[in-house]
């Protein structure tokens, strides 16, 4: 396997403390260390209060809306790491088909409005943030969301920018993890297609 970026990170029999339990979590729910984890761990403090804030929103906002906002904004940034890793674990919701529909345009692929306008947003707030203003939270409040979602949309959103644009940073490297097949593969990798606003 090539080495990932410049960094040295420490090898599964090598990590101790903190980040040998960070190591140990990643191998007991994925079977294996991904380099996403490896390369955060330089800081396991860090990562252990990534871990419980991703887990505070995905519990409130839900997992199905969770990942939609996730895999929008994992697209609109440019993030393959968290494409794949997040296609996934979306895996576990939605059935392949429709994920394949969903990551080639989520506009198109028979999602309800609501779902769609919380993507819409994650892909806004990821690519002009700068830009956005009350008329974009009031479309979520239009398509049915709460305060409380709107705010757990925003943070899903945000945090996810925040680990994405850290491991494209980093050049860390990309795995694909096990059990994505080569058209799903395909599919979240796709680039982000035209709004056609």
């Amino acid at each position: 396997m090539a080495p990932m970026s410049i960094l040295k990170v420490p090898s599964e029999s090598g990590a101790t403390g903190l980040t040998a339990e960070i190591y140990e979590a990643d191998i007991r729910s994925m079977g294996y260390v991904p380099s996403h984890t490896k390369a955060m761990s330089l800081n396991p403090e860090a990562h252990q209060i990534w871990e419980s804030l991703t887990q505070a929103i995905s519990s409130s906002l839900g997992l199905r809306r969770y990942e939609l906002v996730t895999l929008a904004a994992a697209q609109a940034i440019g993030s393959s790491h968290c494409r794949l890793a997040h296609g996934k674990k979306t895996l576990t919701i939605i059935d392949e088909e429709q994920l394949r529909a969903i990551a080639h345009d989520y506009r198109e692929a028979g999602l309800p409005p609501e779902e769609v306008a919380m993507m819409d947003y994650a892909v806004k707030l990821s690519t002009d943030a700068a830009a956005m203003n009350d008329d974009d939270t009031q479309r979520l409040r239009d398509a049915g969301f709460s305060d409380r979602e709107i705010a757990d949309i925003t943070l899903a959103a945000a945090a996810r920018n925040y680990f994405s644009r850290a491991l494209l940073a980093l050049a860390v490297e990309l795995d694909v993890p096990p059990g994505v097949s080569p058209e799903l593969q395909e599919a979240l990798l796709a680039p982000l297609p035209a709004s056609g606003d």
